[in-house]
């Protein structure tokens, strides 16, 4: 890179390359059109390259454009989190870990994870969000969160995946439903019923899993509701909208207006695991990764 080419230039080559409108990214960055129309070239000369092709109307990212564009989007965001954790130092905290998570992974292993975690390291800031599955990749892959709690069977080459718990699943039926432990054989017995499952948007490898325990059981459900978050499922149960299957770790005794019957008799597991990018410098990284391998092994 020129000595002449700075950091600046590369925001301003990433806001025209976001917009495709000189104009529009000027408005962005708050500066003149003229200005930043000199800066792209001067940055083009600097590099020797051309990074736009121009047109009246149009402009239009060349191939080596749409290389720098996302070479500089993954460098320039994994520098922002170098200087947010500077910053988080400088407030004398140790730094940050940004977690993803899908609901069943709220149950027990985050909250032990916080509290142990908390105990030796009470100055390490913790940022939780829960999301699907796939969006959790994405966020990875982007480094955004630093670590995830997925339900995939197939993952990108540049995320690392290891199981850390094998679920059963669970029936989710209303209170006063006539199966019960007691006189609950197979789920063939519940073959009439409207399904509630989660979508599958959320996992499609999870979404099959769940299909393969109906094509055992000898029927084809109908599917009357497709939703990704937990609650919204036990609502609908509760209310007589459908009957539904969870992962056992879903499941508690605490939700009103539902009960819950293990099928542990089906061979089908549903794997929760950690996800994490390699390339992923967070320097706290890895003593919380121990710490998760250390809480699931318990």
């Amino acid at each position: 890179m020129s000595n002449q080419l700075e950091f600046r230039h590369l925001r301003y080559f990433l806001a025209v390359a976001e917009e495709l409108h000189f104009r529009k990214a000027a408005e962005r960055l708050y500066i003149s059109q003229p200005g930043l129309s000199r800066q792209i070239k001067q940055m083009e000369d600097d590099l020797g390259i051309k990074l736009f092709e121009r047109h009246n109307r149009k402009v239009v990212l060349t191939e080596t454009g749409k290389y720098l564009k996302d070479e500089f989007a993954r460098n320039l965001k994994q520098l922002d989190d170098v200087i947010n954790h500077a910053k988080l130092l400088h407030d004398g905290k140790t730094g940050q870990i940004k977690l993803g998570y899908v609901g069943s992974a709220i149950q027990k292993i985050i909250p032990e994870l916080l509290i142990n975690y908390r105990k030796e390291h009470p100055d390490v800031v913790f940022s939780l969000k829960e999301m699907d599955n796939q969006k959790q990749i994405e966020e990875l892959l982007d480094f955004n969160i630093d670590i995830g709690f997925v339900r995939l069977e197939e993952v990108p080459k540049t995320i690392e995946k290891i199981s850390i718990k094998s679920d059963t699943f669970c029936l989710v039926l209303p209170k006063k439903h006539p199966i019960s432990i007691s006189n609950f054989k197979n789920v063939s017995q519940l073959k009439e019923e409207a399904f509630i499952l989660f979508d599958p948007e959320y996992s499609k490898s999870y979404y099959d899993n769940v299909m393969q325990i109906f094509h055992d059981s000898g029927f084809t459900p109908f599917v009357s509701h497709l939703t990704i978050h937990a609650s919204s499922i036990y609502k609908l149960v509760e209310n007589n909208f459908g009957i539904s299957i969870v992962p056992k770790s879903l499941a508690s005794h605490k939700i009103k207006g539902v009960k819950f019957i293990e099928l542990d008799g089906i061979s089908q597991r549903t794997n929760l695991s950690l996800v994490w990018n390699k390339a992923n410098r967070n320097p706290l990284l890895n003593k919380v990764l121990d710490l998760v391998f250390k809480i699931a092994h318990e």
